[in-house]
């Protein structure tokens, strides 16, 4: 199959697309996320509600930084109030709104939260930052050059001998016939990627 396309809205037991830690968030927008699991759940629930409150009272999508700002408001709350630990979970947010177009934010589990052309959350996330410094171009990469890059990146920072499409999950957003898109890559399309990045 060549990915599976969520339906909005979703349904009870519609956490992820079958994978350990992308979700989707909205029409628009997914997530992705390093730390504990369970505190993710909670919060990938409150992004969800956020985004599902905003588009039945306005009939249209949040705007992706409202979402992140939001839930990073709620974030920094529990670091702040007594008898509440902070959440341990760093997530990483791409969406598309009309106003600002394609975004990547990542927020941390301060509350804090910023917005990328190119960043990386989770183990060995300073040295991936670090390579995307020296790799990604000034003036934007298309699609393929983003993936090749991703991979590169993966293949430089994980702790893991070979990659392969059951160690590394892809997901891509794009835009088609005025609707967001995201899209996850099957294993015979990671593998493709992975293939190509070895034999440069």
């Amino acid at each position: 199959s060549s990915g599976i396309n969520a339906e909005w809205p979703l349904r009870p037991g519609d956490e992820s697309f079958g994978l350990e830690k992308i979700y989707r968030l909205g029409q628009d927008a997914a997530c992705s996320v390093a730390g504990i699991t369970s505190d993710a759940n909670v919060l990938t629930y409150q992004l969800r509600l956020i985004a599902q409150r905003y588009e039945f009272k306005y009939q249209e999508s949040i705007p992706v930084e409202q979402l992140v700002r939001n839930v990073c408001d709620l974030k920094q709350r529990y670091t702040q109030t007594g008898g509440l630990r902070p959440f341990g979970v760093s997530l990483l947010y791409m969406g598309w709104d009309a106003r600002y177009g394609f975004q990547l934010y990542q927020s941390d589990p301060s509350g804090n939260y910023g917005g990328w052309k190119a960043t990386c959350i989770g183990n060995n996330h300073s040295s991936a930052v670090s390579l995307l410094k020296q790799e990604y171009k000034e003036e934007g990469v298309n699609l393929k050059e983003a993936l090749h890059l991703a991979v590169k990146v993966l293949s430089k920072t994980l702790d893991i001998n070979k990659l392969t499409a059951e160690k590394i999950e892809v997901v891509t957003l794009t835009r088609s016939n005025d609707r967001t898109v995201i899209k996850v890559l099957n294993s015979d399309e990671t593998n493709k990627l992975i293939a190509e990045y070895e034999t440069e």
